[in-house]
């Protein structure tokens, strides 16, 4: 991720050049149609940066619409909170200007459209975005009522926010309690939503399929083995996650799978 120090009031987007590190683009007040989904996957994203004040590579690219100098390349898009701190980033790639305007948003300020490649800002993440950025991913449980295509989008705003939302606050110490709700775990998603929480408070993260769960498990993502999980309506969650997965040259239900995970990284389950 780059850093580009802090933006100025209203400004929740900066770009960043990923080809040089010096490369500042500048600041935008919108980033409208970044998390658009595409009807096809195969073109890229039309973005229209509202009240952007183009710096660096982009800036050489303002002139040059319609020609191959409008390319810049390769970026990070940065997602800023209140203050203008940079609380996550998505990689783009291709990013190209196709139009340029006045801005109304200020003096000086234009609204380019660009297009660009970025596969990680999913469809339902920038409501989330939202709530980290004001403050209000404030208590458990806010996932519960989340549309299932919203669900894999939350546990991706969870990633790429961790680093900002813990503030470089340290793993839990081995040997913690923990406790995890199983009431609204209805599938994989929603298991990743309730041990994030669990683990990490609200907005927390702890994995997002079997290898990253077992990657948070090592340690240095909010939890040290060994420490014990109180699975409460565990007897609910194990009828909900009996999809049978592959285990090595075996098969198992997807809640023994999790058990087994747990145990090998000296997690103790009780199941309630």
């Amino acid at each position: 991720m780059r850093t580009s120090g802090l933006g100025g009031k209203g400004q929740k987007y900066a770009l960043a050049s990923d080809e040089v590190d010096s490369d500042f683009w500048g600041f935008a007040h919108e980033a409208e149609g970044l998390f658009t989904p595409l009807p096809d996957e195969e073109k890229a994203r039309r973005v229209h940066l509202a009240g952007c004040l183009p710096q660096g590579g982009l800036l050489r690219c303002v002139d040059h619409v319609g020609s191959r100098r409008a390319v810049a390349g390769n970026a990070w898009v940065e997602l800023l909170d209140g203050d203008g701190a940079t609380m996550g980033s998505y990689f783009v790639n291709d990013v190209t200007v196709i139009d340029v305007k006045p801005s109304a948003s200020g003096v000086g300020l234009v609204d380019l459209t660009v297009t660009l490649w970025c596969e990680n800002a999913l469809p339902g993440a920038e409501r989330l975005w939202e709530l980290v950025r004001t403050g209000h991913l404030n208590h458990t449980g806010m996932w519960h009522e989340l549309a299932p295509e919203d669900r894999h989008a939350w546990l991706s705003v969870a990633l790429w926010s961790r680093e900002y939302q813990c503030q470089g606050k340290p793993d839990a110490p081995a040997g913690q309690v923990f406790t995890l709700d199983g009431r609204h775990i209805v599938g994989r998603d929603t298991f990743y939503c309730a041990i994030g929480e669990a683990i990490n408070g609200p907005g927390g993260y702890f994995g997002w399929n079997l290898d990253a769960l077992d990657d948070c498990l090592r340690g240095g993502w909010g939890a040290t083995s060994p420490f014990t999980l109180h699975w409460e309506f565990s007897a609910e969650a194990r009828t909900r996650l009996a999809e049978r997965v592959p285990a090595g040259d075996r098969e198992l239900a997807l809640f023994d799978l999790l058990l087994e995970i747990f145990e090998e990284r000296g997690v103790r389950v009780i199941l309630r």
